[in-house]
């Protein structure tokens, strides 16, 4: 990470991912163009989980090299008396690959049914029951996990919480 300075520690990385309201999966396809996708995501301990639809340009990239990169981004406030933002994102890199058993799925779509919509889960299993045979659901290790933040003060000037490393 280049802004050191805007370096944070792993536990608020994590806080980040579980909080933003999507993450970014960047992977590679096939033929080497790059391809980014958003996605909602769940973090189970040190695993975050993700389903999509069986087929696609997502699964070519995944299943043609399961090196991935995630971005997640949490508050970000635009600066009304500058040509900036404040924000906070975490970066995670890591290797995706797809989850075959069901007891592992249906508890990752439960993960990620909790987080996004929580009032609807005594409709669940239901759904889970109509369609978890065409749902796909990866698992990403996070293999390194990175926090980053940009915050003012009151006095207007760049708050340095950043840690060195």
């Amino acid at each position: 990470m280049r802004r050191k300075d805007r370096q944070m520690d792993e536990d608020f990385a994590l806080q980040v991912i579980d909080k933003c309201a999507y993450a970014v999966l960047s992977t590679v396809l096939p033929d080497g163009t790059p391809y980014g996708i958003p996605l909602s995501v769940a973090r189970v301990g040190e695993d975050l989980y993700f389903h999509c639809a069986p087929a696609g340009r997502k699964l070519e990239g995944l299943l043609h090299n399961p090196a991935v990169s995630i971005a997640c981004v949490g508050d970000v406030t635009p600066r009304t008396d500058d040509f900036t933002t404040e924000f906070e994102s975490a970066l995670i890199a890591g290797r995706a690959v797809r989850v075959t058993e069901d007891e592992e799925k249906i508890a990752a779509l439960r993960a990620i049914s909790l987080r996004y919509t929580p009032d609807n889960m005594d409709r669940f299993d239901d759904a889970v029951a109509r369609s978890l045979s065409r749902t796909d659901v990866w698992r990403v290790s996070m293999d390194q996990v990175t926090g980053k933040q940009k915050k003012y003060g009151p006095d207007g000037r760049e708050i340095k919480s950043g840690i060195s490393k």
